[in-house]
């Protein structure tokens, strides 16, 4: 018989993350520990709990510009080396003891560079806190990074250049983040085709706070290889007619980074009962679940897991289609996605299931 889909049972499945947001991620402890000792003011709480609420309270607003507005506090503390370790290495562990075994975290490392830190120094920082964070959850995780580029600034190239410089140190790819709408992925296609002719991977965030258009460009001209949310690739799918972009996603497998609860109370979708998760799925598209923002959006990768159990009826065979979905997706090495699907999240799965 299988297991029943309780919450306990849910945090116990393997799971595989693909998009998560460093600066989105901290305990509200850590955070207010740090401003204190870095001098960060404005702090609207030092009560780690009514801090905590005031990030999701201020996250569900409807607006990805308002949704941003809270990392002015994360990146705030987040500006030396101590600092940078501290939250990667906590990370790595609240995400093993959410049964999480591999993880692409993201980060923008010219947001942590007000203080005088370079961005190597940054980056460096970053994967010795993720390496000792593994160390202390037992090596039950395994953490890869992605760097981001902020679209609304230039030098995009930089940031590509230090994916390749730092691919051999546990940096698995690139990304660029922050607000969508007006910021084209199109704006420095050199550093794209740069990635490509390094071998590089990349994924985009685009559908979230743009329409289908978005995806269009950075698909077809880009070159992506995963969407960050995608959800307004609906805009492409009328009923069960899927249109030539939508289907060029679907058929070149290019898995979509969805983020239920983010993609509320960003505005991307109206409502979580109006979210296309459930009618991608249906119609093949490699979908993966992910938490954007653990601390902004007050959530887990249990927590989504089980928010889409209970609103769509997903059961756990549906659970390990998105885990599978995301281990394929992975910038890993072939050998070593095929080794975390056949002797984790396979097994896990099975267990659960009979």
């Amino acid at each position: 018989m299988p297991t029943p889909l309780s919450p306990e049972a849910i945090r116990s499945a393997p799971k595989v993350l693909l998009h998560d947001h460093l600066d989105g991620g901290l305990r509200p402890q850590t955070v207010i520990e740090l401003a204190e000792a870095c001098g960060h003011q404005g702090l609207p709480t030092t009560d780690p709990v009514a801090l905590g609420n005031w990030f999701r309270d201020n996250a569900n607003s409807g607006s990805l510009v308002r949704y941003l507005e809270g990392f002015a506090h994360t990146c705030g503390v987040m500006q030396d080396e101590a600092a940078l370790v501290r939250v990667a290495s906590e990370a790595a562990q609240d995400l093993a003891a959410d049964g999480v075994v591999y993880a692409e975290v993201r980060y923008a490392p010219e947001l942590f560079t007000e203080r005088g830190l370079t961005l190597e120094q940054a980056v460096e920082a970053v994967q010795e806190g993720f390496r000792q964070g593994e160390a202390a959850a037992g090596n039950r995780i395994k953490v890869g990074t992605l760097l981001c580029a902020m679209r609304q600034n230039d030098g995009w190239q930089r940031i590509a250049d230090l994916v390749v410089r730092y691919r051999d140190a546990g940096v698995v790819g690139f990304d660029i983040a922050g607000p969508e709408l007006g910021f084209p992925a199109t704006r420095e296609l050199p550093a794209f085709e740069y990635l490509r002719q390094q071998n590089a991977h990349f994924t985009i965030h685009a559908g979230e706070a743009d329409g289908a258009e978005s995806i269009w460009r950075a698909v077809q001209f880009c070159g992506a290889e995963r969407l960050g949310h995608g959800v307004r690739l609906t805009e492409d799918i009328e009923g069960d007619k899927v249109g030539h972009l939508a289907a060029y996603v679907r058929d070149r497998r290019i898995a979509l980074e969805m983020c239920p609860t983010s993609n509320v109370q960003t505005g991307a979708v109206a409502s979580l009962a109006e979210h296309p998760i459930k009618r991608l799925d249906a119609l093949g598209f490699r979908v993966t679940v992910n938490t954007d923002n653990r601390l902004m959006s007050d959530c887990s990768m249990s927590g989504e897991f089980a928010t889409v159990v209970e609103r769509f009826g997903f059961g756990w065979d549906d659970l390990r289609r998105f885990t599978v979905n995301a281990a394929k997706a992975a910038f890993l090495p072939l050998d070593e996605r095929r080794a975390l699907i056949r002797d984790v999240v396979e097994p896990g799965y099975a267990a659960l299931a009979e």
